[in-house]
């Protein structure tokens, strides 16, 4: 019998972080919030900021966007049908780019039109054996600084809808 590391390495957080976040409380269980470690790598002793003391003047950071998942009412309400999604798009078969690209200009203007709820198809890749490079991109994408102030949440698809080959995603408000 093999010992087990007491660490994990960086890739095995970052899958774990994302098994963590897709799983769902037993009944009468409280929900644990999983911290997003994989977001921002960890700084060494030597880059670590020291603690600067509260010097007048000096501004509060501005809060990001974050994507969050959807709230369970919205996820249900999506599911059944009872909220119409909008729009769609289908990556299958695409390159990274190819797909990075018609993502990006598919949520841009359809935020530009006024929609809110979108369902974006990668597809489950396992025709390779593997998880699908689209599948693992996709979501990833969506929290970052280009899609930001398009996406509000996202989360993956009801069956009828394509499952965990799909996603819904909720676009942010046209600020007037």
């Amino acid at each position: 019998m093999s010992k087990r590391p007491d660490k994990l390495s960086e890739d095995d957080r970052v899958l774990w972080n994302l098994v963590a976040r897709t799983a769902r409380p037993l009944k009468g269980r409280a929900v644990v919030d999983i911290p997003d470690l994989a977001a921002e790598p960890r700084p060494t002793a030597a880059q670590t900021p020291q603690p600067v003391a509260n010097a007048p003047g000096t501004a509060k950071p501005k809060v990001q966007h974050v994507t969050h998942r959807l709230d369970e009412p919205t996820l249900d309400k999506l599911q059944k049908g009872r909220l119409p999604i909008e729009g769609r798009v289908d990556l299958h078969g695409m390159t990274q780019d190819e797909a990075y690209s018609l993502l990006f200009s598919f949520l841009h203007r359809a935020h530009a039109g006024g929609i809110r709820y979108v369902l974006v198809i990668t597809g489950k890749g396992s025709s390779s054996g593997g998880d699908g490079v689209l599948r693992r991109a996709v979501p990833a994408w969506l929290s970052t600084p280009a899609f930001r102030p398009l996406v509000s949440s996202h989360d993956h698809a009801a069956r009828n809808h394509g499952g965990s080959g799909a996603l819904y995603i909720r676009l942010r408000r046209v600020r007037s």
